[in-house]
């Protein structure tokens, strides 16, 4: 019975830690509560769980994409750190010159370090290998 206890206690233990040291949890312990910033300025059209808004591949009236999914369904993973500060700082058209979207730009709204904890939620929630690729295409796109 003692042993039963104690293997309880130390399995409790583990979930613990891990919680603690996931990637989720590292992106709401932050500076910045990357969680709630995304709420607030971004989850209105990116959608509460990521999700993106309905149809996002496919142009609409006025020539101008839907707001994609942050999830692994969507693109964001594709692009380095540096690019994805661009986008959320100064547009889209920081690296894509001309794109007409109803995204704005947020430099004037949120920090880098802000911008840097939503970036930080987003990746928690990829699968491993998504993390993986856009952490490379970071480390060959350096800020």
């Amino acid at each position: 019975m003692k042993d039963r206890g104690k293997a309880q206690r130390l399995t409790a233990g583990w979930f613990l830690v891990s919680a603690l040291v996931s990637p989720l949890a590292m992106a709401r312990a932050g500076e910045h509560n990357g969680a709630d910033l995304y709420a607030e300025h971004c989850a209105r059209c990116h959608g509460a769980n990521l999700q993106g808004q309905a149809g996002w591949r496919d142009r609409r009236p006025d020539g101008k994409l839907p707001a994609p999914p942050h999830d692994a369904s969507g693109h964001t993973w594709h692009h380095s750190d540096r690019q994805l500060m661009a986008i959320v700082r100064d547009g889209l058209a920081a690296i894509v010159p001309g794109y007409e979207t109803d995204m704005p730009a947020y430099g004037s709204v949120l920090s880098d370090s802000q911008i840097r904890s939503i970036l930080q939620y987003i990746k928690a929630s990829w699968p491993e290998q998504e993390r993986a690729y856009q952490k490379a295409r970071s480390e060959d796109d350096p800020e």
